[in-house]
């Protein structure tokens, strides 16, 4: 089985002593292709190195996490611009909202999102989303440019049934982590992972954060990594009723789709 791990932020500061090791233990769970997540400008410039690195095997995106929208700033809007008009990065994000911490204030979350999304829609890019106890603002505003967005996944989600039926009713993806391996905090998440069509599906570790707490035996270290997704996986599989083997040729054939991906990993 090939497997697409959407959401790895391998620019993490953990990462930064093993990443080759890191890699290979990917590679031999079966995760042959990466998407490392830009998430602020010094993860961004990070994330593109690392996919420069390691071409065909990583991919990048470029954005800036609510979490830190008070530094939204030219410099990172223009990286953004030049690494999608050279072929640098294959989606832009991490964007959102996320009003569960309300670390950045509201508004600034809301305006710097959609700037996010506009330079989305100048480029032609997909968008790698973030939603945490946003959805009733974060659904308007994604709405007034998904006409002029080529596609759109609600990375890491974590909602209810009814938001899950409003992003699926808009034709958006979704990105399922270590979350639904939780069985507490899991629990409706496994519940409706089965209503997300095969062809809208895709799967991701969000590494280093959201270890799956079915790993056994259990990890010593608290760090996640692409190696593990295949936990991800066997959760999903499970909870849809269906075999590991049919998730994983879904949603890695929709990871390639999705991000625009001609290699052959």
């Amino acid at each position: 089985m090939l497997l697409t791990d959407i959401g790895a932020n391998l620019a993490h500061e953990s990462f930064a002593e093993d990443l080759d090791a890191v890699l290979e233990r990917a590679d031999a769970a079966g995760v042959s292709r990466l998407i490392v997540t830009g998430s602020d400008l010094a993860s961004s410039r990070a994330a593109i190195d690392i996919a420069r690195a390691h071409p065909g095997r990583c991919h990048a995106t470029a954005g800036l996490h609510p979490h830190h929208a008070e530094d939204w700033d030219e410099p990172l809007a223009g990286l953004m611009r030049r690494a999608a008009s050279g072929g640098d990065i294959v989606a832009i994000g991490e964007a959102g909202l996320d009003f569960f911490r309300d670390i950045s204030p509201r508004a600034a979350q809301e305006r710097v999102f959609a700037a996010q999304l506009e330079i989305a829609c100048e480029h032609g890019l997909p968008v790698f989303l973030h939603q945490r106890e946003a959805h009733a603002r974060f659904l308007p505003i994604l709405r007034d440019y998904l006409p002029d967005l080529p596609r759109a996944v609600v990375h890491c989600f974590t909602d209810d049934g009814d938001a899950l039926d409003a992003y699926l009713a808009e034709d958006l993806h979704i990105g399922i982590t270590g979350w639904i391996c939780d069985e507490r905090r899991g629990a409706e998440l496994h519940d409706i992972v089965d209503r997300i069509p095969d062809d809208r599906l895709m799967i991701e570790t969000d590494c280093p954060y959201l270890m799956p707490r079915t790993i056994r035996p259990k990890p010593r270290t608290r760090r996640n990594e692409p190696a593990n997704l295949p936990w991800v996986l066997q959760t999903v599989a499970e909870a849809r009723g269906q075999s590991p083997e049919a998730v994983a040729a879904h949603t890695h054939a929709n990871a390639a789709r999705f991000f625009g991906l001609t290699d052959a990993g």
